[in-house]
């Protein structure tokens, strides 16, 4: 799958609120009440991610889960980082 150049990543940003570019990846905290919630919402994102086989980095603590998306194996970001963003982003706490 193809890297994406600086105009495709900016331009898809503007659909997932939230999410920021951090280098070669984007990434966002979701805010999930307390530890379960962190849990759960984590939990979630488990079918998404294993039906693309493309694996976020997460990051949990009390409330919230950091979620980080990059094609590792094409070095930065791609269409697929999008894609599982914006099934994350249907998944969020609200």
């Amino acid at each position: 799958m193809p890297l994406l150049d600086e105009a495709a990543i900016e331009a898809r940003l503007t659909a997932l609120p939230g999410w920021a570019r951090a280098g070669a990846t984007i990434e966002k905290t979701f805010e999930c009440g307390d530890f379960v919630g962190s849990v759960k919402f984590v939990d979630g994102l488990v079918a998404p991610a294993e039906a693309m086989n493309h694996h976020p980095d997460l990051e949990i603590s009390w409330d919230k889960v950091r979620v980080s998306l990059s094609t590792h194996s094409e070095g930065g970001l791609t269409a697929n980082d999008f894609e599982l963003a914006a099934q994350i982003e249907a998944l969020a706490p609200r």
